[in-house]
């Protein structure tokens, strides 16, 4: 399921171009944050079937080196291990994975370049080097070799990532996140479980109601926040902040605000990581600063409650 720090992210991106673009409707760019987290989930699908294609393309060379002229023992008698990986198998035939695939017209058929250049990497590879010498066969070896896949050929594979930002501007920043959700998918998997279960989109109601809460909660009371930003930024030229850290700011006092079972303390940490990771180099540790004295003024205006767990 998607991560809320997925959906936070999502929703300082989507605040960032309505704010940028000048917009005055919060239902066209509602519509934009929506469209912007089912397109991770299809990303999560669509990385989901890439070994798949990738053992395709496998199971094809097999097959032409049996047809040679003069074929090889090897080609004769080949080692099919891989072809024959029983995770692998479970996502040929998944009904789930397959009906989405199709339903929103997902798949890599048009890129084989990049089927070919994961094929060769791996072949080269001394993780499936390892695993296809090895005597024994057993469902958790399958399952780690198709991690291993993934982790070391997929992950930060520039061709993927050029592949990816051509198919949808996006899904530029969401491959690590989608990584992590087919990692857990594999890691849930189990021999002769029948169809495989895939993640959902949302962990629970709560989280599918999060990212419409937060995002429509700073934009409505965007004025009124920026207004405690400017304040307690005085010190500095409020036209040189760094845009991007307004929003991240913004975001981050309507999570305090809105959401009285999240402790500020989580609020505060996620933002700031995401400011680390999307701002410039000094954003976090001037977000931190700013943060800690609006949250001190809103706790003296008694406009902060929490309860349940948000009072840790």
């Amino acid at each position: 399921m998607l991560s809320r720090r997925l959906l936070r992210i999502k929703v300082v991106k989507t605040l960032y171009a309505h704010f940028r673009s000048e917009s005055d409707s919060l239902i066209g760019s509602e519509r934009n944050l929506t469209n912007s987290v089912n397109k991770t989930y299809d990303l999560y699908h669509q990385m989901l079937s890439l070994v798949t294609e990738v053992a395709k393309y496998a199971e094809e060379r097999v097959e032409l080196g049996k047809k040679k002229r003069l074929p090889t023992p090897e080609d004769l008698n080949p080692n099919t291990k891989f072809i024959d990986n029983a995770l692998i198998t479970q996502l040929k035939t998944s009904e789930d994975l397959n009906d989405y695939l199709t339903r929103y017209v997902l798949g890599w058929g048009k890129f084989p370049e990049l089927v070919k250049s994961l094929y060769n990497s791996m072949i080269e590879a001394e993780f499936y080097k390892v695993y296809m010498a090895a005597p024994e066969k057993s469902y958790h070896a399958d399952v780690q070799f198709v991690k291993d896949f993934y982790l070391q050929l997929v992950e930060d594979n520039e061709l993927l990532e050029d592949i990816l930002e051509e198919q949808s501007i996006l899904w530029s920043d969401d491959l690590d996140f989608s990584l992590i959700m087919v990692i857990k998918t594999f890691t849930a998997c189990k021999v002769n479980q029948g169809d495989m279960p895939l993640l959902p989109k949302y962990k629970n109601y709560e989280d599918e109601e999060f990212a419409k809460v937060l995002f429509r909660k700073a934009l409505v009371n965007n004025k009124e926040y920026f207004e405690y930003i400017e304040k307690y930024t005085q010190n500095w030229d409020f036209d040189r902040i760094a845009y991007l850290d307004t929003i991240v700011m913004n975001a981050a006092i309507a999570e305090i605000l809105a959401f009285p079972s999240i402790p500020i303390k989580v609020s505060l940490d996620e933002y700031i990581e995401i400011a680390k990771y999307y701002s410039t180099p000094g954003s976090s540790v001037f977000i931190n600063g700013v943060l800690d004295k609006i949250v001190t003024a809103l706790k003296a205006e008694s406009k902060i409650t929490k309860i349940g767990r948000g009072i840790l």
